[in-house]
């Protein structure tokens, strides 16, 4: 039995590429993953369960401070599942509101964004700080004289920044953001998210269950077929190295096929000058549990998040942030930029819905994983964690083999 394939991976992320372009078969002390069941993909009372228990209970990315120019800025954040106002009050702070006025349940805002000193229900003109407070209702005779206006503020969002990007979680015992991405929050130190500026967001909608496409942004396997004449071009996907992290979160990189390699159409544009010579110089692609992907490099950070729409629909937002960026004058490299990378998305999304019409037809009985693709069996690791492992039918759990290769410092 060859070497590599005896002995254990080494520490150091360039010696453990070099050792994974070498080895000749999983280390020796690597499971074989067991079959995802098919129907965590499809049945209705499983994907309810991930609703309530995951979705519902994760830190989600709303958006980008540049979004909140201004003390009264607001904008609508619909992709979490119920409309939520992430706002900026006077006095600067980031705050976020069910779009629901406590009277009726009338929307207390019916653009995408705007700017004001407060919100008033359209519907019978209760009126609200941007702390959410409750200031005025419409003919106050007709309320009780002990009515108590402090009991009829609005539900508030947990709501909390990674430098300069706005989380939300709807659950309000979560544990604070940059502890619950634990070692991973040293590593982003680097990226210095607090000084960059938004540059470009849309969205892509297509139909399959939003697992099909997380499953994809995962892994490096896919690159020959899906990426031939694109990523696949300069990219070692045999060398790429995976560490996991607590709560789900994990970090792939995959280092370029040859040494030295820049991306010509970045070449000259501002860069982030504390970032790492192992991040600038490799494809490293963070991932915060469940739907977040940022594959970070000198010049600019895509932002990737991944929504269900439904059980087999799935909206993508992509999103990039960079150093130095005037919305302005922006750098003339940007257009051709955005262009290249949403060609890629596409690539990415183009089996999609073929995808969906498979895993809901008889001929698939589950996923049979192999080494390069074990960030996928760990998000399904985490999510039944998080469900509670005795919630999940027993015929769609997934086994928990992945424990002793978690890094927890």
């Amino acid at each position: 039995m060859s070497e590599a394939l005896t002995a254990d991976p080494p520490a150091d992320d360039l010696a453990r590429m070099a050792w994974e372009r070498e080895r000749n078969g999983p280390p020796v002390d690597f499971p074989a993953l067991p079959s995802i069941p098919g129907g965590r993909y499809v049945d209705p009372a499983f994907l309810e369960l991930e609703d309530a228990g995951m979705w519902k209970k994760a830190w989600l990315y709303a958006g980008h401070v540049d979004q909140l120019p201004e003390p009264g800025s607001w904008f609508l954040c619909r992709n979490t599942g119920s409309p939520v106002i992430v706002t900026r009050t006077l006095a600067g702070d980031i705050r976020a509101y069910y779009n629901t006025c406590q009277h009726r349940g009338a929307p207390l805002v019916k653009e995408e964004s705007g700017t004001s000193r407060g919100f008033v229900c359209g519907y019978h003109g209760w009126s609200y700080t941007l702390e959410g407070k409750l200031t005025a209702v419409r003919d106050r005779r007709d309320f009780a004289e002990d009515f108590d206006f402090s009991c009829h503020a609005l539900s508030q969002v947990r709501c909390e920044l990674l430098g300069s990007l706005i989380f939300l979680n709807a659950d309000p015992n979560a544990e604070p953001l940059i502890r619950h991405i634990g070692p991973m929050a040293k590593e982003l130190e680097q990226l210095q998210l607090e000084t960059l500026r938004l540059v470009d967001s849309r969205s892509y909608e297509t139909d399959c269950n939003v697992k099909v496409l997380l499953d994809a942004f995962l892994e490096v396997y896919h690159l020959k077929s899906i990426h031939e004449n694109t990523v696949d071009r300069f990219l070692d996907h045999r060398a790429m190295i995976v560490t996991l992290w607590p709560n789900g979160h994990s970090r792939m990189a995959t280092p370029n096929r040859r040494e030295g390699w820049i991306d010509p159409g970045t070449v000259g544009m501002p860069e982030i000058p504390t970032i790492s010579e192992f991040v600038a110089k490799n494809n490293v692609s963070y991932s915060i549990y469940p739907n977040f992907v940022m594959p970070p490099a000198p010049t600019g950070i895509p932002l990737l998040q991944f929504w269900p729409m439904g059980p087999n629909k799935t909206r993508v937002v992509s999103t990039w942030l960079a150093p130095e960026h005037d919305p302005e004058n922006p750098h003339p490299l940007w257009e051709t930029r955005i262009k290249n990378w949403e060609r890629i998305l596409y690539e990415d999304l183009q089996f999609a819905p073929q995808i969906q019409e498979s895993v809901e037809g008889p001929g698939f009985k589950g996923m049979s994983l192999n080494y390069q693709e074990r960030r996928i069996y760990n998000w399904h690791e985490e999510l039944d964690r998080r469900i509670g492992v005795e919630n999940v039918p027993e015929h769609l759990r997934v086994k928990p083999v992945l424990a002793p290769f978690i890094v927890r410092e």
